[in-house]
């Protein structure tokens, strides 16, 4: 049985895909300054990517950050991500710093989600997610791979994997080669969903040649997308504003059957 995520007063999983945007400030005026800013977009949660922050690894900094972060968006829904290098983020980071990290996170109560990365650290998913889950905090399993797209097959068998590991979200981005590899993405997308989803999925498919991967998520299956306003977190994403216009378009034209 399939079961949408509410986070505050939004429900991941049904209607139109939501929109994620991230704040990738270095410093936190900057990260404070940035957060000031989307509260004034349509957008549906904001993604802190703290592998940005100049004082990631000062664990008392990222939990000030964040409590400042909290207070500045209100009631919009705040993603905790720190994407290690092996993922395409900013730095490198030791495992056992990271799960002190995100375990130190979601006890704040500050974040509403935390995205753990899983492929290759998949001994450090029970602690994450059952940390997570204690704080209330929801979990998103995240696979990133900026070498290829997967065969359809893989894609497939690694999202269900992640639903085993008890996430709340799984989610896989790839890197196309070709314009079949974003076919290959949009059908895994779609068996994935239609065949196997019990809760939702993120997929995309990075740079310009994958842009239609974010746009199309309620045709294929995919919950939430990531927009940039300003400096992107990762290649492809789309301006909030057109996002969300693109999006409703399609809403409406799917909703006339």
């Amino acid at each position: 049985m399939y079961k949408t995520v509410q986070v505050k007063n939004v429900v991941i999983g049904e209607g139109e895909p939501k929109v994620c945007v991230p704040v990738t400030g270095e410093t936190l005026p900057r990260l404070i300054a940035e957060a000031e800013q989307l509260r004034m977009l349509d957008l549906d949660i904001v993604e802190w990517r703290v592998d940005f922050y100049e004082h990631a690894d000062d664990m008392e900094m990222v939990k000030k950050a964040l409590n400042e972060l909290r207070a500045k968006l209100g009631d919009i829904p705040l993603l905790f991500t720190f994407r290690t290098a092996d993922e395409g983020g900013q730095r490198p980071i030791a495992p056992a710093d990271y799960v002190a990290l995100n375990k130190a996170a979601a006890a704040t109560g500050q974040a509403d989600l935390i995205d753990v990365e899983w492929f290759n650290k998949e001994q450090y998913v029970p602690e994450l997610v059952e940390a997570a889950h204690a704080a209330g905090v929801k979990v998103i399993l995240s696979n990133h791979d900026f070498d290829k797209t997967p065969l359809a097959e893989e894609i497939v068998s690694r999202l269900r994997r992640a639903q085993e590991l008890d996430a709340d979200i799984v989610k896989i981005a790839v890197m196309p080669g070709s314009t079949a590899d974003v076919l290959t993405l949009l059908e895994a997308t779609r068996v994935m969903r239609e065949q196997h989803a019990d809760r939702p999925l993120i997929t995309m498919s990075m740079t310009g040649r994958g842009v239609i991967s974010r746009l199309a998520g309620e045709l294929f299956g995919s919950a939430v997308t990531f927009g940039s306003a300003g400096r992107s977190s990762a290649p492809g994403q789309v301006p909030v504003g057109e996002l969300r216009s693109v999006l409703s378009l399609l809403h409406r034209e799917l909703s006339k059957g």
